[in-house]
């Protein structure tokens, strides 16, 4: 068991995509500055934001799960925005594909722990003071 978010897998696999998502961002036009530029960074940071949250409340298996769907969604807005990118020629068609690759495994990833919320249940240590 993850003693934080930050030792999960699909949180470490969805922070790269955030970071490889603003790199990319960088080379977009002056024009999509409050448009798909901000709006495929503050998706992609989301999918980190919604783990760590629902990380946190993971006792409370519903919240856990709400999060949990609250960032896939998040990565599903993602995927759709590279797809904008792509069809507007600021990012190619492999560049695309390579996120879009990444975005899916974590989808699948976030997928599996909306479906089994008590493996990610802390287990609470009682003493015997018996």
């Amino acid at each position: 068991m993850a003693g934080s978010f930050r030792d999960l897998t699909v949180y470490k696999k969805a922070f790269v995509l955030a970071m490889e998502v603003f790199e990319i961002t960088k080379k977009f036009p002056p024009e999509e500055k409050y448009a798909l530029t901000d709006q495929l960074r503050r998706s992609s940071r989301s999918i980190c934001r919604g783990i760590g949250e629902g990380y946190r409340k993971r006792q409370y298996p519903k919240h856990f799960s709400s999060k949990m769907s609250d960032a896939d969604m998040e990565n599903t807005e993602t995927q759709i925005s590279l797809d904008f990118a792509e069809a507007c020629e600021y990012i190619s068609q492999e560049e695309n594909r390579e996120l879009r690759n990444k975005s899916e495994e974590i989808g699948r990833m976030l997928n599996h722990m909306i479906e089994n919320p008590e493996k990610y249940r802390p287990k609470y240590e009682t003493k015997n003071n018996g």
